[in-house]
């Protein structure tokens, strides 16, 4: 017997992965409080009660994608694999991804700043949590016991807060590269950006550093 999904099933799942993308660019670029139904149906080639029908209203449609845009950073970070790594380059790989996903996935940053000015009235409604948290956690936790055992790393740094750490570095000059650039006239690129990661990843192995002489050494 055939047990492929039938077309239906899977046009319904392509249907709101549409919506889904037109409503990340659309909260993301006109905020809460701007974006329109109509141009998210536009966008995504379908009509107005079709969204209703998937989401819910705008409310249920901007949860559903605020939990999109967790879901997706969640998943790269999963595919990380830093088992085979030497603490140090582990940790280089995590910053450099946190930066590459903030800047390829620009409505990540977007959608944190829109629900922070919300007071994070919608995140605290998503169902299921643990499906945001991030798995790093337990990752850091991990890399961070390798480096102590192996003599690299201090003892007793706290991985949520050297998360939290990592996340702020690479997130300021992405979310606000438009003031940056004006006010201090600097040319924020991709390239700049992803400079800044490996500066990053300097200053917080320095920190990490059980030895902090050979700070310099890199």
């Amino acid at each position: 017997m055939n047990d492929k999904p039938k077309p239906a099933s899977r046009d319904a799942a392509a249907t709101q992965r549409r919506i889904l993308d037109a409503a990340l660019n659309e909260f993301a670029t006109q905020g809460h409080g701007g974006a329109r139904v109509d141009r998210i149906a536009e966008s995504a080639g379908v009509s107005k009660p079709m969204i209703y029908s998937y989401f819910g209203d705008k409310e249920d449609l901007y949860k559903a994608a605020l939990k999109e845009s967790y879901l997706q950073i969640r998943k790269g970070e999963r595919a990380i694999d830093t088992d085979h790594m030497t603490p140090e380059d582990a940790i280089r790989e995590l910053v450099h991804f946190t930066m590459d996903h903030f800047i390829s996935k620009p409505w990540f940053t977007s959608m944190l700043n829109t629900e922070n000015l919300r007071k994070g009235v919608t995140v605290r409604e998503i169902d299921h949590l643990n499906d945001i948290q991030s798995p790093l956690i337990h990752q850091i936790s991990s890399i961070l016991e390798r480096g102590v055992a192996e003599g690299a790393f201090q003892p007793g740094v706290d991985p949520t807060e050297l998360y939290l750490t990592i996340a702020s570095l690479c997130f300021f000059p992405v979310s606000n590269k438009y003031t940056l650039r004006v006010v201090f006239n600097v040319p924020i690129d991709d390239t700049w950006l992803k400079r800044r990661a490996e500066e990053a990843s300097k200053m917080i192995l320095c920190y990490l550093r059980a030895t902090p002489e050979t700070c310099g050494t890199d």
